[in-house]
């Protein structure tokens, strides 16, 4: 009786606490639903074959999206003849991919993704749902099959650029499917390592018996994938989108969940610090403390609740809108559905009931300790803002935090963004504790001026006297101020700064003039390579055993500028030069014999002719160009380094411009930069609108709890304007407040962060704040609050 009648009488003071609540569940079932739609799907290429047989698993690195280490061409030849034999299997055919791309009007045409090759082996096109619907098969190494939708037919000329660079080819034949079909023998020209084979069944055959006799013939070669198993073979470009996709949404749950509990948790206290006197009264007349906490509990359940049954269904319906704009910025895959299981959505209800309970058990504890004194209180003044505990904490998360923004100057590079969190979360917890001691000073210095303004004396004196009366009221309303705005400043100058600072240093490392790089490519040919004269790098995977390692070929005579050779002298032919750290971990030193398959299938013996410092080089492995050519003939090579200017001008056919060494490296990791910075805006976007939920309720509570205060102010004669003034000025300052505690606390972490970097990468790193994000957080939290208090005022004055 006492929690409904609790919740009649003081609804408006709880609707915030709903609010968010109910954004929590929301959220949380949202993510929670994308999450679980966000699973491997099998690529369209392959949704023929029953059966796949994958080559043999790289073993784990830090690059976890590596792809299978690939069977050499007799390997795979030998496989697919004792796979085609199989009761069951109509054929076995193995699949080869590389890089092509077509050249329309002198330039090359849709622009395909990095690690998503285009062209295919003419038998490739029996393991998909495509078929050809023009033409004939291509029989010669200069025909090829296209997607129809080029507009091509077959006896056109097209122009396909390769990693060769541009080659005529004669259309032969078209399809109803996306991709360029060239004969078989040319595409192993191409492509000559096999990481999939792919057997297409018989009308009457099963896909599981085929598998279990598919297992026995492979053994240890490689991995039989049946049923849902064949998404493992889904492109490393697309499980990667799924990895960053599950970051994100990993993240927005976590933060919903940790503020949702800080929000609840303050506007719990802030409601119930106001009913001391009817606790008290309860107490008076015989209310236990366990009873007290029973209904606080009870009262917190029935919102949380009520909440839940709102969120849910408002998250489902996000998670379908939300799912295809997570496709088009690139943090879901192509052909991400959303699926709506019943459970994920029961799940958040559930936790929000939990978050509502544990956002209310400090003030619940508290609260059922009241004394029946307490009942005879009519002041509302702060009698000790900040007791001896709180003081000791504050101020040792403080000066932890300026300790740790002064100690990672000079640290290793990779520890620095953490460091700087670190220093920052400890500079918002104690600030957030000490907040009520700076009230009183910063109020002071800030109303001073504002006193001197036309009109501005009694307004000012009002909301200054209103403001250090209730120092910790004060300071609750200004914390989800601080941390937002904390929050956004240090994380959006971290992503800034590191983006530039890493470009700087890239760029002064580079020793280049101007750069060749891509123009609608997903990297450069070796005939765009040729047009100029510079140092270029191609990029190739390697394996040591079943160890992938990364490697690159160069001109030894025009070497890559910044590498330092610490021990021999860099590769020629039959030769490699390696990373220090690399060497250390596979126990080689220079004239060690390294036996390395690279991707087309073939060992190869290498000697170790030189040992590069660790930072210096591009890659683990640095080998002649030549040797990696021949053992990787699709291989692009992603920018060449100009020392004065290109021979001439650059054939736009070969998809190439040169730039500026700033362009280039701040273009280097652009399109990580763009998935990191939504990642960022997104958090953001979440921690301020709980903050702006915080702060509204709590001034629409507090503003609810000052009507008799507001009423007196009109019956001494002050015009409803001389009222509200004073109210909005008070709102103002309480953002104000929290928005320069929030700076206090984000700028020195940030300041020792720009040292550490400038220092790492040897040239000035400019501190980047994109002020327009954290500003965008100020403006809308202090609407809210002008929201929250103004309206509720005027109309407690009617």
């Amino acid at each position: 009786m006492l929690t409904w009648a609790g919740l009649r009488e003081r609804w408006a003071s709880l609707v915030g606490t709903f609010v968010a609540l109910a954004l929590a569940v929301a959220l949380v079932s949202m993510s929670a639903l994308l999450l679980l739609s966000a699973t491997p799907r099998t690529p369209d290429r392959y949704a023929a074959a029953a059966v796949l047989v994958r080559s043999p698993a790289a073993a784990p690195d830090t690059d976890t999206f590596r792809e299978s280490r690939p069977w050499s061409p007799e390997q795979a030849a030998d496989l697919v003849t004792r796979l085609g034999a199989l009761p069951g299997v109509a054929a076995a055919v193995p699949d080869r991919s590389f890089y092509v791309q077509a050249v329309r009007d002198g330039r090359p045409v849709g622009a395909p993704e990095p690690g998503v090759p285009q062209g295919h082996g003419w038998a490739s096109l029996g393991l998909s749902p495509y078929r050809l619907v023009a033409g004939t098969a291509p029989e010669r190494a200069d025909q090829v099959v296209v997607d129809r939708g080029l507009g091509l037919r077959p006896g056109d000329r097209v122009t396909l650029l390769t990693a060769a660079g541009p080659t005529p080819y004669t259309v032969c034949g078209t399809t109803d499917g996306p991709g360029f079909h060239l004969s078989d023998a040319a595409a192993a020209g191409l492509a000559p390592g096999v990481r999939v084979i792919g057997l297409v069944l018989r009308p009457d055959a099963r896909a599981g018996e085929v598998a279990a006799a598919a297992r026995s013939v492979v053994g240890d070669a490689g991995t039989v994938l049946s049923g849902a198993a064949r998404a493992e073979t889904e492109p490393r470009s697309d499980a990667r989108t799924r990895w960053i996709g599950l970051q994100v949404l990993t993240a927005v749950a976590a933060l919903t969940g940790f503020v949702s509990i800080f929000v609840v948790a303050a506007t719990f206290a802030f409601a119930v610090s106001g009913r001391r006197r009817e606790v008290g009264l309860l107490r008076a007349v015989g209310a236990t403390g366990r009873q007290v906490r029973r209904m606080l509990y009870a009262e917190a359940a029935v919102i949380a609740v009520g909440a839940g049954a709102l969120g849910a269904p408002v998250g489902a319906v996000l998670a379908t809108v939300l799912g295809d704009v997570l496709v088009d910025v690139g943090i879901e895959p192509a052909g991400f559905t959303v699926r709506l299981p019943l459970w994920p959505p029961a799940v958040a209800v559930a936790g929000g009931v939990l978050v509502g309970l544990l956002g209310a058990a400090s003030t619940a504890r508290r609260m059922s300790r009241t004394s029946p004194l307490a009942a005879l209180r009519t002041a509302a003044v702060d009698e000790r803002p900040l007791g001896r505990a709180r003081w000791i904490t504050g101020g040792l998360a403080t000066a932890g935090g300026l300790g740790l923004a002064v100690a990672h100057v000079g640290g290793d590079l990779r520890d620095l963004a953490t460091s700087s969190l670190y220093a920052a979360m400890a500079l918002i917890v104690g600030l957030s504790l000490l907040a009520p001691v700076v009230v009183g000073p910063v109020v002071r210095a800030v109303c001073r001026p504002l006193r001197r303004l036309p009109g501005g004396g009694a307004t000012v004196l009002l909301a200054r006297g209103n403001v250090l009366a209730n120092p910790r009221r004060t300071a609750s309303t200004a914390a989800p101020v601080l941390l937002t705005v904390g929050f956004a400043v240090l994380v959006t100058g971290l992503v800034q700064t590191s983006a530039g600072a890493y470009a700087a240093g890239r760029g002064a490392r580079s020793g280049a003039a101007a750069v060749l790089v891509p123009d609608g490519t997903p990297g450069l040919s070796d005939a765009a390579v040729a047009a100029v004269s510079g140092a270029a790098l191609l990029p190739t995977v390697g394996y040591v055993g079943t160890r992938p390692v990364t490697a690159a070929g160069m001109d030894p005579h025009r070497p890559r500028g910044g590498i330092e050779v610490t021990e021999g002298g860099l590769a020629g032919p039959g030769g490699v030069a390696v990373a220090a750290g690399t060497a250390a971990r596979l126990g080689w030193r220079t004239g060690t014999v390294a036996t390395v398959t690279f991707a087309d299938g073939r060992a190869t013996e290498l000697r170790v002719t030189a040992l590069v410092a660790d930072g210096t080089a591009p890659a683990e492995l640095l080998l002649d160009r030549a040797t990696v050519r021949a053992h990787d003939p699709s291989a692009l090579t992603e920018a060449v380094l100009l020392t004065g200017g290109p021979a001439g001008p650059v054939p736009p056919e070969l998809g190439a411009r040169v730039t500026d060494v700033g362009a280039w490296a701040a273009a280097r990791d652009a399109e990580d930069d763009r998935l990191v910075w939504i990642f960022t805006v997104l958090l953001i976007a979440v921690s301020a609108g709980y903050a702006a939920i915080a702060v509204a309720n709590t001034l629409l509570m507090a503003t609810a709890a000052r009507r008799a205060d507001l009423r007196v102010l009109r019956l001494s004669g002050a015009t409803t304007a001389q009222v509200l003034r004073p109210v909005a000025v008070e709102s103002a300052l309480v953002v104000a407040i929290g928005t320069g505690l929030g700076l206090l606390v984000s700028l020195p972490a940030l300041l020792g962060m720009r040292a550490g970097l400038a220092e790492q990468v040897g040239t000035a790193v400019p501190l980047v704040v994109p002020w327009p994000v954290p500003l965008s957080v100020v403006g809308v939290c202090l609407l809210l609050a002008l929201l929250a208090s103004v309206p509720p005022a005027r109309l407690a004055l009617r």
